[in-house]
């Protein structure tokens, strides 16, 4: 597998564990609040401070699209860059908050925690690859 496509399959591993994530707090929040809208859901994705948390997800696979999206060849150095991105979203040594919302998260659904420890293994053994 070249550095190409292991970018591709490591951000379709962190897609589904960000859209686990966001399944979870949008059925956390209707818990509290009652049916959110698809449109207020989006806006509270956008701009409550609750969420700010899962916007390093977010921002990530952006990132990612926005790389493939680009009419110029990638370098190995900028896949690289990006893998090492993607791993760094799901680290919890950097902000409190994070740490304990994500952790809430891994410990509250064998989902989320399947998704995690996947991404985790691809990531491991794409630096295996590379190494």
């Amino acid at each position: 597998m070249n550095n190409v496509e292991k970018l591709k399959a490591a951000r379709q591993v962190l897609l589904r564990l960000h859209k686990s994530l966001i399944d979870r707090e949008k059925e956390f929040a209707e818990g509290i609040q009652g049916p959110i809208t698809p449109n207020m859901f989006l806006g509270m994705l956008l701009s409550d401070p609750d969420f700010q948390w899962l916007r390093r997800f977010s921002t990530a696979i952006v990132e990612v699209d926005e790389l493939f999206a680009a009419k110029d060849g990638i370098s190995d150095e900028v896949v690289d860059e990006h893998l090492g991105r993607l791993k760094a979203v799901v680290e919890m040594e950097t902000d409190e908050y994070f740490a304990a919302k994500y952790q809430s998260a891994l410990q509250q659904s064998s989902e989320i925690a399947g998704h995690h420890s996947e991404f985790i293994t691809y990531i491991s053994i794409t630096d295996a690859d590379d190494g």
